[in-house]
């Protein structure tokens, strides 16, 4: 049979239709490269601008204006400081409160930070512990607790006034309070008061104690007036103290040519004496070496 349609040949691509189909493929490339660079660009400037504008900051300084109006409104509407309570104040003297807190009249109450005025007040010399309230709409209430002077503490010629966990009370001039135990030493003020407890045991003898010098981190040395040396022992330092405090009742061992007691050796006490003292045979007697 005939084929009544004849087959449709192909026609040939000319070379300049290849040419301009490839033109519009590299045209619609190059236009996506350029949007994509320039979305890239306009990010990398943006996120170097907002790192600037943060380093430098404009931002942090905006936010601040922002929340400073915030606090002006609330002082408008009447959260204000009026005023500020103040208990448990010796020492700490009223302006040096007020600046620590860093209030004044009218100062919006919502704008102080308990925890902050809070840590303020506990770096005065004397304040150990701090209570900051907002007791809204105008009250500041702020309770106190002073560091009390316990000992003065002698380092390297240096005085410094203690309280009684060995803490150094800054600034204040140890001469007025020349009437405080003396403590000698590295690591002296941190055992002090241990030290004053065990003393506190007996009294008549405590009030002979001039200072007392911690040895070697371990163990103390006692100057008692007239120029006496106690030396204690590292352990069991109470019951030689009160050993001390007998023999003394019973022999007033104080009263004589004394210059040392050295109490280290347990159940032993060994006397050093002036040159050519005498010391009575009855302490022999009592059962202690001389």
């Amino acid at each position: 049979m005939r084929q009544l349609i004849p087959p449709v040949r192909p026609r040939p691509v000319r070379h300049n239709q290849r040419r301009t189909s490839t033109r519009r493929t590299r045209s619609k490339l190059d236009r996506r490269r350029v949007a994509l660079a320039a979305l890239a660009a306009s990010f990398l400037f943006a996120m170097f601008a907002t790192a600037w504008l943060w380093q430098s900051g404009w931002i942090g300084r905006q936010a601040d204006r922002v929340v400073a109006a915030g606090y002006r409104l609330t002082a408008d509407v009447g959260f204000a400081v009026d005023d500020v309570l103040v208990e448990g104040r010796d020492r700490t003297g009223k302006a040096e409160i007020l600046a620590a807190l860093q209030v004044r009249r009218g100062t919006p109450i919502l704008a102080v930070d308990p925890q902050v005025a809070r840590d303020r007040l506990q770096a005065l010399p004397w304040i150990d512990q701090a209570t900051v309230e907002r007791r809204l709409p105008r009250l500041l209430y702020i309770r106190l607790s002073e560091r009390e002077p316990f000992v003065l503490w002698q380092l390297d010629g240096d005085l410094s006034v203690v309280d009684r966990s060995g803490n150094v009370i800054a600034g204040v001039p140890a001469k007025k309070f020349a009437h405080l135990p003396l403590v000698v030493g590295r690591g002296a003020a941190e055992h002090a008061a241990s030290l004053l407890d065990m003393l506190d045991r007996e009294p008549d003898l405590k009030s002979l104690v001039n200072a007392a010098v911690w040895v070697g981190g371990r163990r103390w040395n006692l100057h008692l007036k007239g120029g006496i040396d106690v030396r204690l022992p590292e352990a069991d330092a109470a019951e030689a103290w009160s050993q001390l405090a007998r023999i003394e009742r019973e022999h007033s061992l104080l009263g004589r040519d004394v210059v040392t007691i050295d109490l280290r050796l347990p159940g032993r006490l060994v006397v050093r004496t002036a040159p050519d003292a005498e010391i009575e045979k009855g302490l022999s007697k009592a059962g202690h070496n001389t």
